[in-house]
């Protein structure tokens, strides 16, 4: 299995209003024909600047449009070829790394990762012939190291974190929701992001305070030229971090003083884990220390591609940030992956659908039949239903079925509640008149001669439901 390194690519954000009325200088440079990032400490201007070389180096000039089109596209289109995808932003708060996942409307240029790839993933949809595919999402925060379903029911509620031997670490209780367009994709992210956890800080004062993952599942049913049919799977990670930050900085106190440390015991596990899996030596990844590292465990050295967007203010009173998120990146490029295409998978909904629509055609091909064979055939002409009364004959037996089969299985549910009822009343009714028996038995033995030998009788004596019988 071939391995390539995790990409990682840096955007600078132009200065922004506040560091403008602060008066701050700008120490970051790029040279993006190059990939090369540059920073000066502000303390020692006639030093030479820090350099640092990623697969691609974004400042102000760049929109979000060219950054997909030249790093994320060909992730994502792996992501519909059967291979899983994971694109996270890196960064302190107010970095830009939540303009750069989500973007803005206008202008359309500016518009975010995480629309273009599910608009990439529906017009891949659309295009492909001779293909089924299955697309479901989700969208799920860390909060203060508790998992929350951000789609669920109730998204106050703690979800554990589970692992299973094939499909790996999973969020036990978490929504999957189908969604057949761009439109409905866009509509489960908006009461996503309006579930979450964000708060006021000098530093940003709509500054995320956990982690989020949207995740896109897909499954996709192929038929070769000779009529085999193959399954895939891939999923998309799409990742915004909570920003790292230093707690003197945004003004934390409170509740936002231990969302911060949270925040930074999780984001300083995901750089040891960078740190271990880089590290030739080390033979243990502790993936276990934070649940945002378990998550991620298969996009930092698994069956993953995954880019990294390392997001910089210019500013030289952010020095010290930028210098800690470059060092970063500049680790995390080292990382180690082992992509392959997904295929065959076992729990696929796709194969379970193809299955019950190919006995529901057989249904219906005797049907016809019998109506055929019973009709009065044309000279000429032979009848033929079109695609789309066969798909709603097939629809319409699909569902019958289905009612029936549910209504059969409640009715059973119901009988074997009501037998379990009569079972038990029954046998604490004769417990009942046993328990009496013998304690008259006990009354009545003083009076009787000493032969005489009293045996306790229980239910136990007698053969249960569940227990066979006595052998004739």
């Amino acid at each position: 299995m071939a391995s390539e390194t995790v990409k990682v690519i840096v955007r600078c954000r132009p200065m922004n209003e506040r560091e403008k009325a602060l008066g701050c200088k700008a120490v970051v440079s790029t040279e993006s024909t190059r990939g090369q990032c540059f920073l000066q400490n502000p303390t020692a201007a006639g030093e030479p600047p820090k350099q640092f070389t990623f697969d691609g180096a974004y400042y102000q000039e760049h929109n979000t449009e060219q950054i997909y089109n030249e790093i994320a596209y060909p992730l994502v289109e792996g992501v519909t070829e059967g291979y899983n995808g994971t694109i996270f932003a890196y960064g302190q708060t107010g970095s830009g790394k939540s303009f750069t996942m989500q973007g803005v409307v206008d202008p359309p240029t500016q518009k975010g990762i995480i629309p273009r790839a599910l608009e990439h993933i529906f017009e891949s949809v659309q295009c492909a012939e001779n293909a089924k595919f299955l697309v479901r999402a989700s969208y799920l925060e860390i909060y203060n190291e508790d998992i929350r379903d951000l789609l669920g029911a109730d998204t106050k509620q703690k979800l554990e974190l589970k692992e299973h031997p094939e499909k790996g670490v999973y969020v036990k209780g978490l929504s999957l929701h189908t969604v057949h367009s761009v439109l409905q994709c866009e509509q489960i992210m908006e009461t996503g992001w309006r579930n979450r956890a964000v708060g006021y800080t000098l530093m940003n004062k709509d500054s995320s305070r956990s982690h989020s993952i949207f995740t896109v599942n897909m499954e996709i049913y192929t038929v070769d030229e000779r009529g085999q049919d193959h399954l895939r799977a891939a999923k998309l990670n799409l990742v915004d971090l909570a920003g790292s930050e230093r707690q003197s900085k945004t003004g934390a106190t409170g509740e936002r003083l231990k969302e911060a440390t949270k925040i930074n015991l999780s984001l300083s596990a995901l750089g040891n884990v960078i740190s271990a899996l880089v590290d030739g030596r080390c033979r243990h990844i502790p993936y276990r220390d934070s649940k945002l590292t378990r998550l991620l465990q298969d996009s930092l050295g698994g069956n993953t591609k995954t880019l990294m967007v390392a997001c910089l203010s210019p500013a030289d009173n952010n020095y010290d940030e930028s210098l800690s998120t470059l060092r970063y990146a500049n680790r995390a490029k080292n990382i180690k992956n082992k992509p392959c295409i997904n295929e065959d998978p076992k729990d696929a909904l796709l194969r379970e659908y193809q299955e019950e629509i190919k006995k529901l055609k057989a249904i219906l091909a005797e049907q016809m039949g019998a109506n055929n064979l019973s009709a009065k055939p044309a000279p000429l002409l032979k009848p033929q239903l079109d695609l789309e009364t066969e798909k709603q004959l097939i629809r319409e037996e699909y569902e019958k079925r289905l009612a029936q089969l549910k209504a059969s299985y409640e009715a059973e549910q119901a009988s074997r509640a009501r037998l379990e009822e009569d079972i038990s009343s029954l046998r604490n009714h004769y417990d009942l008149k046993l328990s009496a028996l013998e304690e008259n038995l006990r009354k009545e033995a003083g009076t009787l001669c000493p032969s005489f030998f009293l045996f306790p009788v229980s239910l136990t004596s007698f053969p249960r439901q569940d227990q066979p019988g006595p052998t004739l």
